[in-house]
């Protein structure tokens, strides 16, 4: 049977991480680090063969999709040696679709699912806006859709105070127009995380991203005459 949810013993483990973050403590919690670890690949390879079944994914094993849980700290102030949480991404494939999944489980309420675009380059974000800046209404429709709103809420990501460069701050799709990331973002409580209906739940919000990934891909991968790129 695929694994389907995350044991509670993972939220524990993860919360006693997160209060003695120390390679003491990881040291002499190895094993309980290792069994836990199994858990979470048990489960991220059940999500990667459901995602496979709705979306052309780039092929990883659990372990390739998984991110570690130790912290580079050689030029960060934060020092803890160890993350707090579990976490991995799911990659589509080819250039033609864009966006990308990602899952992270953190206890006391700080698991989620989210997508999209984390860092779009310079190309990019400049065809996006250009497009937004012509015709914003379809995006407006993905995200004033009753299933994104219930699902998301609105969308996330970083954005500038003022107008990008180029347009006015009287522009109609000012608002749209000032978004530098454009993110999804949907959270698990702890119950939900320990749930067996946990995978399903979690493919169906990564399936609602899709309009929102369609729109973007069609976007990204033709110019602002609708000719696809090469």
């Amino acid at each position: 049977m695929p694994a389907t949810f995350l044991p509670a013993s993972s939220l524990l483990f993860l919360r006693e991480l997160r209060d003695n973050n120390n390679r003491e403590w990881f040291t002499a919690n190895k094993k309980r680090y290792q069994g836990e670890l199994e858990h979470m690949i048990a489960f991220t390879e059940a999500l990667l063969n459901r995602m496979g079944q709705h979306d052309n994914l780039v092929p990883m094993t659990a372990k390739q999709s998984l991110f570690r849980i130790y912290r580079d700290v050689r030029f960060s102030k934060d020092k803890p040696p160890y993350k707090a949480h579990f976490s991995g991404q799911m990659k589509r494939a080819t250039k033609w679709l864009r966006g990308g999944y990602y899952f992270h489980f953190e206890p006391d309420g700080g698991s989620f699912v989210g997508g999209g675009f984390w860092e779009p380059n310079a190309a990019d974000l400049k065809r996006i806006r250009a497009e937004l800046a012509a015709d914003a209404e379809p995006l407006r429709r993905i995200l004033t859709a009753p299933e994104f709103l219930e699902t998301f809420g609105e969308l996330q990501g970083e954005r500038l105070k003022t107008a990008p460069q180029g347009y006015s701050q009287d522009h109609p799709n000012i608002d749209l127009l000032r978004y530098k990331q454009f993110l999804l973002t949907h959270s698990f409580t702890d119950t939900e995380v320990s749930a067996p209906d946990l995978l399903d739940k979690m493919v169906e919000a990564f399936l609602r991203m899709r309009p929102f990934f369609d729109y973007m891909s069609e976007v990204l991968t033709t110019d602002e005459n609708g000719v696809p790129i090469e």
